[in-house]
């Protein structure tokens, strides 16, 4: 038997296989699942992008390695879409890191900063690379629980100043996965406050500020002031244009954190294919036409989705950002991986056990807004059917 790596073994389980094995043999027995477990669009990509892929794949120009930092174009384009929708004047050739998705310079980024047994803040539930990429770079995951309570933000204040001396990053991401919470700039400017207090660096996980209701506008975290001074922020066309299986985002903010990010990058991967990285442009560049009508049609299934488990006693938080309701189980006999499978068992559904982002996320699920109306109409008359 070959003998895995302590940091390989030290990372949680990543219950989303199992979920998805399970997925797979219902529906090898030819049973009728809604998926809700899983956030990645059921609309496709925009034409317009994928005929500027198009285009841009008929030049053997694009055929070779690409940059390690990103074409240029691109990174103007980032730096201009994020002028236009947070007013912050972000320097394209040392402010700006184009990425195989966002996931991969979020997990790649503590690499950069991290020793043996530093720690990283990391909010708790939360997306799993956090604690992972903390833990490949030899950190340990100091969890800061996010509790309804408080708007599923941290309290900052809770921890411990041991902690706090040898910690190097805190991770914070709103509009939130899994919770769709959001936070506002006085949280921000705390956090600015607090990472400079403590020489810490801010990884803000922008990835969802596109996707909004009822008027609402996210914003970034590079909006507030000094934010600069000690943040890195990851952004994305995954969920904004449907192009989840793309892989294209970025890195902004701090221009030596970017550097940094930049280093560990050149030494890992070649950069993303320059074809993809010209409909990235095609995307930012576009119309806005589309995300006002994904925002339209996420808001329709959110109060559809709402309204109807508000009608079976279900406990909800408002939902103002991201396609993710996140729901207390209304029976407390169990826990969050035994009530997704009475979901999956009796009515055929899909949910994600709160326990998957973290141990501070038992006694919830999370259901994704990924399915057209009609089946969360229908994924609702199956729960009335059972509770």
């Amino acid at each position: 038997m070959f003998k895995l790596s302590k940091k390989l073994n030290a990372l949680p389980p990543y219950l989303f296989l199992e979920i998805d094995k399970a997925k797979r043999k219902a529906r090898a027995e030819g049973r009728d699942i809604i998926d809700l477990g899983v956030g990645d669009p059921d609309q496709p990509t925009p034409a317009y992008i994928i005929e500027a892929l198009h285009q841009a794949s008929l030049d053997p120009a694009n055929h070779r390695y690409a940059l390690d930092q990103g074409m240029p174009v691109l990174r103007r384009a980032i730096s201009d879409w994020y002028k236009e929708r947070f007013k912050v004047a972000l320097d394209p050739d040392r402010e700006v890191l184009p990425l195989i998705g966002s996931k991969e310079g979020i997990a790649h980024f503590p690499l950069a900063f991290l020793n043996e047994g530093d720690y990283s803040l990391v909010p708790d539930p939360c997306y799993p690379p956090y604690k992972g990429g903390t833990i490949f770079a030899g950190g340990k995951p100091y969890l800061m629980d996010l509790r309804e309570s408080n708007g599923f933000l941290p309290d900052l204040e809770k921890i411990p100043l041991a902690v706090r001396k040898k910690a190097k990053l805190i991770f914070i991401n709103y509009p939130n996965n899994p919770t769709g919470a959001v936070a506002d700039k006085d949280f921000y400017r705390k956090v600015v406050e607090f990472a400079k207090k403590n020489k810490l660096i801010v990884v803000s996980d922008l990835a969802y500020s596109e996707m909004s209701y009822d008027g609402y506008r996210p914003p970034s975290f590079l909006e507030v002031e000094g934010a600069r001074d000690v943040a890195i922020e990851f952004h994305s066309l995954s969920k904004t244009y449907n192009m989840t299986g793309w892989r294209v985002g970025w890195a902004c903010g701090n221009a030596d954190l970017v550097a940094a990010l930049a280093k560990v990058k050149s030494n890992i991967d070649s950069g993303i294919f320059s074809a993809l990285q010209l409909a990235g442009v095609a995307a930012l560049t576009g119309p806005d036409a589309h995300i006002k009508n994904m925002c339209r049609l996420y808001q329709e299934r959110r109060d559809t989705l709402l309204a109807g488990l508000r009608s079976l006693g279900w406990q909800l938080n408002p939902l103002k950002a991201t396609f993710y309701v996140w729901i207390k189980i209304p029976d407390k006999k169990y826990d969050s991986i035994r009530f997704a499978s009475l979901l999956l068992e009796k009515a055929d559904m899909v949910v994600t056990p709160g326990v998957g982002f973290g141990k501070y996320g038992e006694g919830y699920i999370r259901m994704a807004l990924t399915v057209p109306k009609e089946r969360i109409v229908e994924a609702l008359g199956r729960l009335k059917n059972i509770f």
